[in-house]
């Protein structure tokens, strides 16, 4: 009898339970969901497909709340296939994208495109953000189903950037979705872009788009989302300044993220992998690092994200300050992640919590982030016992490179299932899987 490839028992594998601990055992699920948790189920019906997770450890798969796909409109860097075939090889089971796609994403229709077009390309699950532009709040209010409304406070040309205050308060006031701002101080930029023209070397970048740039925009941010008990949202935090700031006043309304990248990139990225490091907000400095990682361990900050932002290699080529910012990041995320947790930086529950559960809470997804019985079955096996570099060959993203290539990394993914499907397994993609899209409860 051929197998059904949504009925599957995950045998012997060290099971990461929601109460943190481990267990040594069996995983059951049918159709999309877990049917059973057990040290051992009993031999199962002759349609079940088998999987021999001995040595391998089984996490709840991964969610990756920040990334832009390119599809429509960019599809040269990027597509929901190549990017989705990337996610499964990262371990990544979901991802949330964002509206600055062309045409933006910034009404009914443009999302409903993108949910058609995911549904037919992407083999894993899928979410949007639908984004504000100043003049669209009937659609930022009822445009559905999207996670939540991106606002671009800098970083952004075009009707995606908002950096007015009046016009910001506008978008607070109204509705209670929550409100994920990209927090840069546009006219800092300007200005200091002004400052520092004529300067190639691309670490200028760093001091153009400073600290004080992101700090302003997340106090302004932070005040809107105060005076309305606003669900805030901040994307990818970068600086000392403002990890401290929300040490000291983070209402519980009020989540944040922070990337690999600024945890374990620096500017001296800029000195070995060039225009490869730039990003918006930007790299910045060892004590940086050093502030983002203790507050992500003390829970001032929230989770993790990536912002997977491809370019091609030409792009990147094309020399400071004509390169786009962005670096791809699905593929390398998890792994990078899992290395820090084997070397005593954190823990592989946390890495679980940071990527998965806590990312599911935080949007309010229903079913994931957790092993256990009735939640979706999303989940990967990982291998934390052999360290891999990163392969530039073996990248399923599009753009085709990494700021981590090179680096020898362990807790990749051996076998990556999405709503009970194998997507990935032992270095074979199964293309013909494909992902739903994810519900929020608003």
């Amino acid at each position: 009898m051929t197998a059904s490839p949504s009925s599957l028992l995950i045998r012997r594998a060290r099971i990461l339970l929601p109460d943190g601990t481990f267990l040594l055992g069996d995983v059951q699920t049918r159709d999309h969901t877990i049917l059973q948790v057990a040290p051992e189920i009993a031999d199962p019906a002759p349609d079940v497909r088998e999987i021999d997770a001995t040595g391998l450890t089984l996490l709840p798969g991964m969610i990756d709340p920040q990334v832009h796909f390119r599809e429509p409109g960019l599809e040269h860097k990027e597509d929901l296939f190549t990017a989705s075939c990337a996610c499964a090889r990262g371990g990544i089971t979901s991802f949330l994208e964002m509206p600055n796609t062309r045409p933006l994403t910034t009404n009914q229709a443009a999302l409903d495109d993108k949910l058609r077009r995911a549904a037919a390309k992407s083999l894993v699950n899928y979410g949007f953000f639908i984004g504000a532009t100043g003049d669209n709040l009937t659609e930022l209010l009822q445009a559905r189903p999207v996670c939540g409304i991106k606002i671009f406070m800098g970083s952004m040309h075009g009707p995606l950037l908002i950096d007015r205050e009046p016009v910001l308060e506008e978008i607070f006031a109204h509705g209670n979705r929550l409100i994920a701002v990209h927090a840069e101080d546009q006219d800092r930029i300007l200005q200091r872009r002004q400052q520092f023209a004529g300067i190639t070397d691309p670490a200028i970048h760093s001091q153009i788009q400073d600290n004080q740039a992101a700090l302003q925009a997340t106090q302004l941010a932070l005040k809107l989302s105060k005076k309305y008990q606003r669900r805030l949202h901040i994307l990818h935090m970068s600086t000392a300044e403002e990890a401290d700031l929300l040490r000291q006043d983070k209402p519980a309304w009020v989540t944040a993220e922070v990337t690999p990248q600024h945890l374990l990139l620096n500017t001296s990225a800029y000195e070995t992998i060039g225009t490869l490091a730039q990003m918006n907000p930007p790299l910045r400095s060892p004590h940086d690092n050093e502030v983002l990682w203790q507050a992500l361990l003390d829970g001032v900050i929230d989770f993790i994200a990536t912002d997977h932002a491809p370019h091609t290699l030409e792009e990147k080529a094309q020399g400071y300050p004509n390169t786009p910012s962005g670096m791809p990041g699905v593929e390398t995320s998890m792994a990078l992640m899992l290395t820090q947790a084997m070397q005593g930086r954190c823990t592989v529950p946390q890495v679980a919590h940071w990527m998965s559960t806590a990312v599911a809470e935080a949007y309010g997804i229903p079913n994931k982030g957790r092993i256990a019985p009735g939640y979706d079955a999303d989940l990967v096996l990982v291998d934390l016992n052999t360290y891999r570099p990163v392969r530039r060959e073996e990248l399923q993203t599009k753009c085709g490179w990494s700021p981590f290539e090179g680096w020898d990394l362990t807790g990749w993914a051996v076998v990556t299932i999405v709503g009970g499907q194998v997507v990935y397994e032992y270095g074979k993609l199964h293309t013909d899987v494909r992902g739903r899209a994810l519900m929020f409860k608003e």
